[in-house]
């Protein structure tokens, strides 16, 4: 009998051992197959929504949870996910979404207008902006828990479903306050009837939207920096119209300012949202323009800094960095008061030694150009950041590695003894060089993220600097460690002087160099530096009081002169 128990009590022991794995393993299992088949639907529903967008005229995109309570504007139930348009701020869940697309028109780029030459209100229900307010009763709007309240396309005005029959003019819409920055639709009607494109025919059509009108183009680097591009460019498109904004990662800035060929010369502005190199590839197609005759449309460029150093941006006014500390309307009315100044612009000609029958390699310069440990951290950094790309989603981030790269370097040293390998001649004259590790030629008044480095630590009296002045101004530095000094006012850089035209002369072995921040190693060559154009910017000044007025134009040599037009 007892080895008969034994037997009985192993066997119940056994069975539920087995039961214990099964539920074990099915507990395991089960989830997983579910997350692989859910991955696979939604890899499903991306193709499907990512065709479906590119055929409509909306400009949708699809988030899996909005960011404030939403409704749809087909059955008007609370929705936590679904589809939103960018452009006239429609949304539908993913059932209403084809309905939404056949049934709610979206911003029309180009329309006529009224006979008598004014825009109709283009009105969309619900899911008006937070803290928006009734234009007839001023109190605020979308307060109910349902889909109500109007809020126009252009103009921005929002009002009460009940107010809208006591609106002042609820049939003409006047664009709103960026009335002079948006390109009208009826404008777009009007330039494609024309049978004689001039630029006197622009100008009289353009006369039509007032003489204060000076419309904006907006070009945003979406890989830049935080990578905010992408949200910025919703948010111009819902104040603007759509066809003023640009994704430079899906058109060239040389295809997007042919817009300026349709528009009055001399009005357009350019907004670059990016960082300094985005800056200096619309500046080439704004060079381009010059070579195919197009002088005269030439835009005034200004800046949204999205990069991580961003320097140019620092000269002009427009600060170190944006990170959405301000909204997007008080940039557009920043653009509104800004000045046009000049800028030089530099050609960097790099002849290696020993190639004979190939062209020297053409470079344009709007910042700096660098010889040494500035010039080896940022080959590092972007050496990394191609085999990476995802990790450098952060200016934070990305500054971090730059001081890693650069404390390194304090180790290793592997710019030492630079003069005895480079050759400095200023204005054809020779410059004897101390011990140094790196050499920089600066074009603006920035350098490396925010540091003044012609001035330092502003102890000692220097030459003033412009950047329409026609100089470059030439420092060396002893090292890394030297340059993190100076960055924080602890020492000053050697100043070699300032000159029209630079020339360096590599003798022999391999150094790092960049130009705006784009890097490369260079064998032995020469370098000549000599002024290429200038071209017109934005600049961006703090409001100022009239007591304030007579000091700040004495203690600020690098501001640029403002252009009269």
């Amino acid at each position: 009998m007892c080895p008969e128990g034994g037997e009985a009590r192993e066997d119940c022991g056994s069975r539920e051992e087995w039961t214990l794995l099964f539920w074990t393993s099915l507990a395991v299992i089960v989830p997983v197959i579910l997350t692989l088949w859910c991955s696979a639907q939604r890899s499903k529903r991306k193709t499907y929504m990512k065709e479906f967008f590119r055929k409509s005229k909306h400009g949708w995109h699809y988030t899996d949870l909005f960011n404030k309570p939403t409704y749809c504007c087909v059955c008007s139930q609370h929705i936590l996910h679904g589809a939103f348009c960018d452009c006239c701020g429609v949304c539908a869940d993913e059932q209403c979404l084809r309905r939404a697309d056949r049934s709610l028109p979206c911003k029309e780029i180009m329309a006529p207008s009224r006979p008598d030459g004014s825009t109709e209100h283009r009105w969309v229900r619900g899911n008006v902006p937070l803290a928006s307010y009734c234009a007839v009763c001023k109190q605020q709007c979308g307060t109910q828990p349902k889909l109500c309240d109007l809020r126009c396309v252009w103009c921005q005005t929002t009002v009460h479903d009940d107010c809208m029959d006591g609106l002042a003019d609820a049939e003409t819409c006047d664009l709103g306050e960026f009335h002079s920055l948006i390109i009208p639709p009826h404008y777009l009607h009007l330039v494609n009837k024309l049978r004689r494109r001039h630029p006197d025919e622009f100008t009289k059509l353009g006369a039509s939207c007032g003489r204060s009108w000076t419309p904006v183009l907006v070009l945003a680097n979406t890989r830049s920096g935080n990578n905010m591009g992408e949200a910025l460019l919703g948010e111009f498109r819902t104040l603007l119209n759509p066809v003023q904004v640009f994704d430079l990662s899906e058109l060239t800035p040389s295809k997007a300012l042919q817009l300026c060929t349709l528009l009055p010369p001399g009005r357009v502005r350019v907004l670059v949202c990016g960082g300094d190199g985005t800056v200096g590839w619309v500046l080439d197609a704004v060079d381009a323009m010059k070579l195919k005759d197009q002088d005269q449309f030439i835009p005034r460029v200004t800046i949204l800094p999205l990069g991580t150093g961003n320097d140019l941006s620092n000269t002009l006014g427009w600060g170190a960095g944006y990170a959405g500390e301000i909204p997007v309307e008080q940039v557009l009315r920043n653009v509104l008061d800004a000045e046009v100044v000049k800028m030089d612009r530099w050609k960097v000609q790099v002849a290696s030694k020993g190639v004979y029958f190939r062209k020297p390699k053409v470079l344009s310069m709007n910042n700096y150009f660098s010889v040494g440990p500035d010039a080896l951290m940022a080959l590092n950094f972007h050496a990394h950041r191609e085999k990476t790309p995802s990790f450098f989603s952060s200016r934070i981030i990305n500054k971090a590695v730059y001081f890693l790269y650069g404390t390194r370097d304090c180790l290793v040293q592997e710019c030492k003894d630079l003069d005895k390998r480079i050759e400095l001649e200023l204005d054809g004259e020779r410059v004897a060089l101390p011990s140094l590790e790196g050499i920089i030629v600066c074009n603006i008044g920035y350098w490396g993220g925010g540091c003044r480095l012609w001035e330092g630590m502003g102890d000692e009296p220097c030459p003033p600097t412009r950047l329409d002045d026609g100089l470059l101004e030439v420092v060396g530095v002893f090292g890394s460690f030297h340059c993190a000094q100076i960055q924080v006012k602890l020492a000053n850089p050697v100043r070699l002087g300032q000159a029209h035209t630079v020339r360096l002369v590599l003798k022999n072995s391999t150094m790092p160099m960049q130009v705006d921040g784009e890097p490369w190693a260079q064998g032995p060559c020469t370098i000549t530096i000599t002024h290429k154009t200038q071209t017109f910017m934005l600049y961006h000044s703090a409001e100022q009081t009239d007591d304030d007025d007579d000091e700040s134009s004495t203690s600020d040599p690098e501001r640029p002169q403002s252009c009269n037009f």
